[in-house]
């Protein structure tokens, strides 16, 4: 298989690239420009498993980059099997203190890349293919200070299951992972979180008390791709939030 990792250079993103790899498919993943030095520590991960791994630097919040992502694709290894949009912007702050800049970054990033990206894949999937998006469970139970993000997350969950209507007659099977508090690099880069914050991040959240680690949310990644787990799988947000769904 042929995958695409949207914000594969880190967090839960490098961690579904890499469990691909170990299953056996080849990789493209996208980064902003400033992470791909740590793209391509994922890149050197995957290459060490024998498959190839594609890095593409840009930002998905421009149409053009989207398209480029699967044109570069099939380029590369002349088919398509699995599509994952993963990448995300979040910034906590009171819906008062929310710029127009942060609510268009937020919403591009987030949807319109996702929608984009499906757009120009579809052409080139055949059945038995599968898009695979990063919802969340701010999207399925809101939080404060991420109403914006919170909007993003609802509404992937939302066009996963539209899709999933709309693509069943290709044989192309849509679904979402809705993480709920996971360690990424997305935690200390937010601005609207105290090191403070940071360091007591997901305890209290999950019956665990914990946040989980990437890898313990890349193998329902893994299942919504492989055919012979989920062929009759679609239209689902699957909640891996550490507590009763």
């Amino acid at each position: 298989m042929v995958a695409i990792v949207t914000g594969g250079d880190s967090g839960i993103g490098r961690s579904v690239a890499y469990h691909y790899a170990r299953e056996g498919a080849d990789v493209v993943i996208t980064t902003l420009p400033q992470e791909r030095s740590d793209a391509h520590t994922t890149a050197d991960a995957i290459e060490k498993l024998g498959r190839r791994c594609l890095v593409l630097s840009g930002d998905l919040s421009q149409p053009s980059f989207c398209e480029d992502v699967i044109k570069s694709a099939i380029a590369a290894f002349g088919k398509l099997n699995v599509l994952v949009h993963n990448a995300a912007w979040q910034n906590r702050k009171e819906v008062t203190e929310v710029s127009e800049q942060e609510l268009d970054t937020t919403m591009k990033v987030n949807v319109y890349a996702f929608l984009r990206l499906a757009r120009a894949a579809v052409p080139h999937m055949e059945a038995g293919s599968s898009i695979i998006a990063t919802g969340s469970v701010v999207g399925l139970e809101g939080a404060e200070r991420l109403s914006d993000y919170g909007a993003t997350k609802g509404a992937i969950h939302a066009i996963t299951k539209s899709l999933a209507h709309e693509l069943s007659s290709k044989g192309i099977r849509v679904n979402c992972v809705a993480p709920g508090p996971v360690w990424t690099p997305l935690n200390p880069s937010d601005e609207g979180l105290s090191p403070d914050d940071v360091a007591e991040f997901g305890e209290g959240a999950t019956l665990m008390d914990r946040p989980a680690q990437p890898d313990e949310v890349a193998p329902a990644y893994v299942y919504f791709a492989s055919n012979a787990d989920s062929g009759f799988v679609t239209g689902v947000v699957l909640p891996v939030t550490g507590k009763p769904a």
